[in-house]
């Protein structure tokens, strides 16, 4: 699978989240740790936009119902069975790729 160009890396401050769309698809883009990782940009929850959530602690909180995803694995903190998908993300020369199906 290619990795295609999806934002830049100045557009992301440290320490938040910023939804991309993939063919109509929305992922959430999170800036944490120094590092960048990408989740499915849905909630499991109630669809909630996990794009548009803060960063706590290393994971995306939801902002429809506080719901919380560690941006490294996409585990929910309640339960670490339930989790969003996660994908991998690159960057060269300051543009931030991710790799999608």
């Amino acid at each position: 699978m290619p990795f295609l160009k999806v934002a830049k890396l100045a557009d992301i401050p440290e320490e938040s989240a910023r939804e991309v769309l993939v063919d109509g698809h929305p992922y959430a883009l999170c800036r944490t740790g120094g590092a960048v990782y990408a989740l499915d940009g849905v909630c499991p929850h109630r669809g909630g936009p996990l794009g548009e959530g803060q960063i706590h602690g290393g994971a995306v909180v939801c902002p429809y119902h506080l719901w919380e995803f560690d941006c490294r694995t996409g585990a929910y903190d309640l339960d670490a069975r339930r989790r969003v998908a996660t994908f991998e993300v690159k960057i060269e020369d300051g543009d931030i790729y991710l790799q999608v199906p």
